[in-house]
């Protein structure tokens, strides 16, 4: 709501997101819930709400690449590529998918998950895993990447990061790989710089501007 209400007061009329705030349907909009407020909200001022989710999760140049751009790691390719029936000039597929692996300067494990705390503003990572290992090669999935292990184990990479791992997650590859959960929104929360410099280049007379209201919705006891 205090986005909405930001782009109400800025006059702004479209808020750009990429976590859906439509995640699971709507059925009614009686504002019971914080996500019927939101819609009721955006409607009454006119204000319209674009979510790009999957599609940029997929996307080369998309959230997971961002995260490896942070991190400053090299020779980057997607971690579960899939072709999109597309081809280049010289006949190779185009491939889009989730995830990517690549490269770090080597750094011992806990070094490395301090420089994940620093570079996504973590409150706490949860980590299980090879934890002696120098972390040479990495795997990244931006949100809900569980579904990515075997595809980071086979890989070859050191350390997996990504976000809402579960209990067995952890466990089932404890002595393979290194595996770091920073959390769903950490790992996508430098999507928007992505969303800015494509409307910038794209549409360079348009007002946009980072919401300043924006915070993550879990918040830590420590």
């Amino acid at each position: 709501l205090d986005i909405v209400d930001e782009a109400i007061e800025g006059g702004y009329n479209l808020i750009i997101s990429h976590h859906p705030l439509i995640f699971r349907g709507l059925k009614k909009i009686t504002g019971r819930t914080i996500v019927e407020s939101i819609v009721a909200r955006a409607i009454k001022h006119d204000i319209n709400i674009y979510c790009a989710h999957t599609n940029m999760d997929n996307t080369p140049g998309g959230v997971s690449w961002r995260m490896a751009s942070k991190l400053g790691m090299t020779d980057v390719t997607i971690l579960d590529p899939h072709p999109t029936g597309d081809t280049l000039a010289d006949g190779m597929p185009v491939l889009a998918g989730c995830g990517v692996v690549g490269n770090v300067t080597p750094m011992p494990a806990p070094l490395f998950l301090k420089l994940l705390k620093d570079t996504f503003e973590v409150g706490a990572v949860r980590y299980s895993g090879c934890t002696d290992k120098t972390i040479t090669r990495v795997a990244v999935c931006g949100g809900a990447g569980g579904f990515l292990v075997d595809k980071a184990v086979s890989c070859n990479a050191d350390v997996f990061v990504t976000a809402d791992l579960r209990y067995h997650d952890f466990l089932d590859h404890n002595r393979e790989i290194l595996m770091a959960d920073i959390g769903h929104y950490e790992s996508e929360h430098y999507t928007k710089e992505i969303f800015l410099e494509i409307i910038q280049e794209k549409n360079p007379n348009f007002a946009v501007a980072f919401a300043k209201n924006e915070k993550n919705q879990i918040q830590f006891y420590i």
